[in-house]
């Protein structure tokens, strides 16, 4: 009994595949898939998340009370208290150890071989940090928001903006953060070194932190050092976000700010995604 007969393909052409053809996702699906993956790595370590939520509370407590008890209400806007005063530029600082930890979370993501194994499936490369940006955002919007929250419940801090003098205010010390998540995502991705990114870190935080008018206002600020916090980017940040929460009026300083944030947005991450299509032993 003859069994079935089969065709063989013509000689020269290919066999085709068996089941159909899948087509690679698009790039919002992979965004999608990505930025929930490296959410869930975020936030997979309770302990990290205890400690992210602390940070702000800390910071609040520590820098109220020792430049609050040093500060002279004499230097300060007329009618406003050092709580009110310091509260919107903690909105932007507290992002900066976030930002950092970005960068060497994508250090670690390179040097265990998640990278590698992303560099063979069918997405587009610069979408991994897209979505990694994405994810640290989450986590300074949510010390932002425990921020504010304890500087109701600790000290009863109230906007004088309003609520929406501080809803912008977090709009814009988001976009800030964001934009200080990229500085460290292309840092990343050039020196590849936890250590080295580490070392980097302290020179470039400390001075956007504390050479700015977060603390206390630029006049009283030594000659050089005013100087300094006069074109730091911070300080245009945080006199914007202070104006929001203060008076609810977007000054000259918000443009500013936001123009700021976004110019070096888009520049860290052209860098970040030519740094990130090197081989990895290069």
């Amino acid at each position: 009994m003859n069994g079935p007969r089969t065709t063989a393909p013509p000689a020269g052409l290919p066999a085709r595949p068996h089941g159909p053809r899948r087509e690679p996702a698009g790039r919002a699906a992979q965004l999608w898939v990505l930025t929930v993956r490296q959410i869930r790595l975020v936030y997979a370590d309770s302990r990290v998340v205890l400690f992210s939520v602390a940070q702000p509370v800390v910071m609040l407590l520590l820098i109220s009370q020792v430049f609050g008890s040093l500060a002279d209400r004499s230097i300060l806007p007329r009618g406003v208290s050092y709580i009110e005063f310091l509260l919107p530029a903690l909105l932007v600082t507290t992002g900066i150890g976030t930002s950092q930890s970005a960068g060497v979370g994508l250090v670690r993501d390179m040097e265990g071989g998640m990278v590698r194994r992303f560099r063979v499936l069918p997405l587009s490369l610069p979408l991994v940090l897209v979505a990694r940006s994405i994810a640290d955002l989450t986590r300074s919007g949510m010390q932002l928001l425990v921020l504010v929250v304890s500087g109701h419940l600790l000290f009863g801090y109230r906007a004088g903006g309003g609520a929406g003098g501080l809803v912008a205010a977090l709009l814009l010390s988001t976009l800030v953060i964001w934009a200080l998540i990229w500085i460290f995502i292309a840092l990343a991705a050039w020196l590849r070194k936890v250590e080295v990114l580490s070392s980097i870190g302290f020179f470039v935080n400390f001075p956007l932190m504390f050479a700015s008018s977060a603390f206390v206002p630029t006049e009283v600020l030594p000659g050089w050092l005013a100087a300094v916090a006069t074109v730091n980017p911070v300080s245009h940040a945080v006199e914007a976000s202070r104006g929001l929460a203060l008076e609810g009026q977007a000054g000259s300083e918000v443009p500013a700010a936001l123009c700021a944030g976004l110019g070096l947005m888009l520049a860290m991450m052209l860098l970040a995604f030519r740094a990130f299509r090197r081989p990895p032993e290069e």
